[in-house]
């Protein structure tokens, strides 16, 4: 039984049993990467909205649920300052920064050279955070991951969203996170199986809740499961 609450706020969950914040998908070096001009400096955005998170929380424990690059064969301009920057601010609330690498981060031991492991369970000891590219070899009560990007569609507007599954894979809670990086579009759930979902972590959608947070209200928005709200969105 999962007992470690946790608040979901500015595409990131902080779990206060645990002490720990957690936060997937930054996707450094992709606006570098891109063939197209960037509409905004992801890595400083990205930097300035975990400072602001940090000064929210005070963790102790600082989780990144992989994809913390964009890269498969080289070190993008820019990524070793914003990478720099991150480390500077969670060692300046006198947290510990732990990486748990995705699909995207095969040059992460090129400039990083911290703690890494494949998968990381925290303090709580109920929960485990991976990226969700692979199934997990750690068993669990809830599993923290990221990779597909949620969003959701709602009356025409496309907007970032958690995904939580209470006992969703062989029993354990799942709660798929946002892309930290507003650069990416995210993957629209509203129609989306299953099968659809590139995790494992996610064999069935339907009893999926989509959360929404509504930054400017300091609200979480939660829906029904996705089973039976996608007639209603």
């Amino acid at each position: 039984m999962v007992t470690t609450e946790f608040t979901l706020a500015s595409r990131s969950v902080y779990l206060s049993d645990a002490d720990a914040l957690v936060l997937a998908d930054l996707h450094l070096g992709k606006g570098a990467a891109s063939s197209v001009d960037a509409p905004l400096e992801a890595g400083e955005d990205s930097v300035s909205r975990l400072d602001r998170r940090l000064a929210a929380c005070d963790p102790s424990t600082v989780v990144i649920a992989g994809d913390l690059l964009d890269s498969f064969d080289g070190v993008p301009r820019g990524v070793e300052s914003d990478l720099g920057e991150i480390r500077d601010i969670v060692a300046g609330v006198g947290a510990s920064l732990v990486v748990t690498p995705g699909n995207h981060d095969t040059m992460l031991r090129e400039i990083y050279d911290g703690t890494a492991p494949e998968e990381y369970r925290l303090a709580d000891g109920e929960t485990v955070v991976c990226h969700g590219h692979d199934a997990p070899e750690s068993t669990a009560e809830r599993y923290i991951i990221g990779h597909d990007h949620p969003a959701i569609s709602i009356d025409g507007r496309k907007l970032p969203c958690f995904l939580y599954g209470p006992g969703a894979y062989d029993g354990a809670d799942v709660l798929v996170c946002p892309a930290f990086t507003r650069l990416a579009r995210g993957a629209t759930v509203n129609g989306m199986r299953g099968r659809h979902f590139q995790s494992p972590l996610v064999p069935d959608s339907d009893g999926f809740h989509p959360a929404v947070r509504d930054e400017a209200g300091a609200e979480t928005l939660w829906f029904p499961p996705l089973g039976e709200c996608r007639q209603l969105l």
